[in-house]
């Protein structure tokens, strides 16, 4: 019995020790593990630093993107403004004029345009719209009539103030004059039939500055 009881007091003692080898490997782990957090803190501290010369062309490239996009704003068309009297076509960007054209306008004179068939250039607010060539060299439409223009053309309507036939009008534009040799000349005298007409170099530098939908303002 005396036996019995010795074995089973030896076999809790050895059950409650500790494995020779637990220590080791409790220790090994914890410091696998420091090494791995250590490991990780010094990539992403050296993933944020950047050598000073990448960053000094990073920032400098930036402020040129930020540079030539604010010059392209400057520079964006805002309007289109005509001067019959003055024989003059301005192109505009916010408070800037950045081209003027002489141009030539109808033949019927300062005024709005009444009806088909007068010869007037039409006084308003209108808008860029389709293109053509090779009408005139190139052919910009102007969005006439406008609501004011139907206005005034049903009220001469009903006073009887308008030829047998004749509508509002149609086919208004900004156009060249179809040849070079005729630059500067054809603009001594008015002699369209309502369009406003350049030089076949100047329309083709308006026609890149100009893009559709743009406003135009004509006025006498």
């Amino acid at each position: 019995m005396k036996h019995i009881v010795t074995l089973l007091v030896l076999a809790f003692v050895f059950m409650a020790s500790p494995s020779p080898g637990a220590p080791r490997a409790k220790k090994t782990k914890l410091h696998s593990a420091k090494t791995s957090l250590v490991h990780a803190a010094t990539t992403k501290s050296k993933a944020k630093r950047k050598p000073k010369r990448v960053a000094s062309l990073e920032a400098s490239s930036i402020e040129k993107s930020k540079s030539k996009s604010d010059k392209r704003d400057e520079d964006k068309v805002t309007l289109v403004r005509i001067d019959k009297s003055d024989h003059k076509l301005e192109v505009v960007a916010g408070n800037r004029v950045l081209k003027t054209y002489r141009v030539a306008i109808g033949i019927g004179g300062l005024g709005p345009k009444q009806f088909e068939g007068d010869m007037t250039t039409p006084v308003g607010r209108y808008h860029v719209t389709t293109r053509f060539r090779p009408l005139y060299h190139q052919f910009i439409g102007v969005s006439y009539p406008n609501d004011d223009d139907r206005t005034r053309y049903a009220a001469l309507k009903r006073q009887g103030k308008v030829p047998p036939g004749r509508g509002v009008g149609h086919g208004i534009g900004i156009h060249g004059v179809g040849s070079r040799k005729l630059s500067g000349i054809h603009k001594q005298e008015d002699w369209t039939h309502g369009c406003i007409a350049m030089d076949d170099d100047e329309i083709d530098e308006f026609g890149l500055l100009v893009p559709e939908g743009t406003p135009i303002d004509i006025v006498d």
